[in-house]
């Protein structure tokens, strides 16, 4: 479906849309994708609820639930680069017990099972062993919406000098897989859905790092002060620090 080197020309009518504003863009890709996936679970788990980020869904009140984002990184998809995923999660009771994260671009599987550690193509991950919050690396991502970006940018910026760098990659599953890699040291984003970091938080938390995710289906969890929405892993050192940096510099308020 991608394409190449664009898998469109930038005119519309090429099976691109839009959802939340201009900018939040959805590719037939997306919406086929999630169909096969769908289509998949029904066949080798039924009964089994779906939940995905193009055709919804509800988690039954018990057995086991599949949360699926099609395309994570879907602007990085439409522009051609290769840093996009389809991230699937099995949970129960709101909590991931086995998750992959795979990057058609690459062919890395990222997965983990909960309490049986995390792995890219099989190689065991471990997150960062960086202890100073002024030499870790940090990820991050900004909202669709134009003036939350504006509150994001404000936080960024307070946030930069205190770091050794910042980097912005575009897919939240794939930060998050990054920081169990020790890629980069840590991740924050607010604004995140469940089918965002379903995944790709059980993969970084197997290895080792310290994650902290909001209420899988919108429920708030106690006020941290990062915001109710916020996504957060990091490598344990720098853990603490850099979450109380982020207080700092605003998080609450994204």
């Amino acid at each position: 479906m991608r394409g190449l080197p664009r898998p469109w020309d930038g005119e519309p009518g090429h099976g691109v849309s839009t959802k939340s504003t201009p900018t939040d863009v959805v590719t037939a890709s997306d919406t086929a994708v999630e169909t096969l996936v769908r289509d998949r679970i029904a066949h080798l788990r039924p009964g089994d609820a779906v939940v995905g980020e193009e055709h919804g869904g509800e988690v039954a009140a018990t057995g086991v639930a599949w949360v699926v984002d099609p395309i994570d990184g879907t602007v990085n998809f439409l522009y051609g680069m290769p840093w996009y995923a389809v991230s699937l999660a099995a949970v129960r009771d709101g909590v991931s017990l086995a998750g992959a994260v795979v990057e058609p671009a690459s062919g890395r599987v990222w997965s983990a099972a909960l309490g049986h550690g995390a792995t890219c193509d099989g190689r065991p991950l471990r997150a960062s062993g960086v202890s100073d919050p002024a030499l870790a690396l940090l990820g991050t991502g900004f909202s669709y919406s134009p003036q939350r970006r504006t509150r994001q940018a404000a936080m960024v910026a307070g946030l930069l000098p205190r770091v050794r760098d910042i980097r912005r990659a575009g897919s939240a599953s794939l930060d998050l897989c990054a920081v169990a890699a020790g890629w980069v040291d840590a991740y924050l984003e607010h604004g995140c859905n469940w089918w965002d970091w379903a995944a790709g938080a059980l993969v970084a938390s197997e290895a080792g790092a310290v994650v902290r995710v909001p209420g899988p289906t919108g429920s708030v969890p106690p006020d941290d002060g990062l915001g109710a929405d916020a996504v957060f892993a990091a490598a344990p050192g720098i853990a603490v620090e850099l979450a109380a940096l982020a207080r700092e510099h605003g998080a609450a308020g994204v």
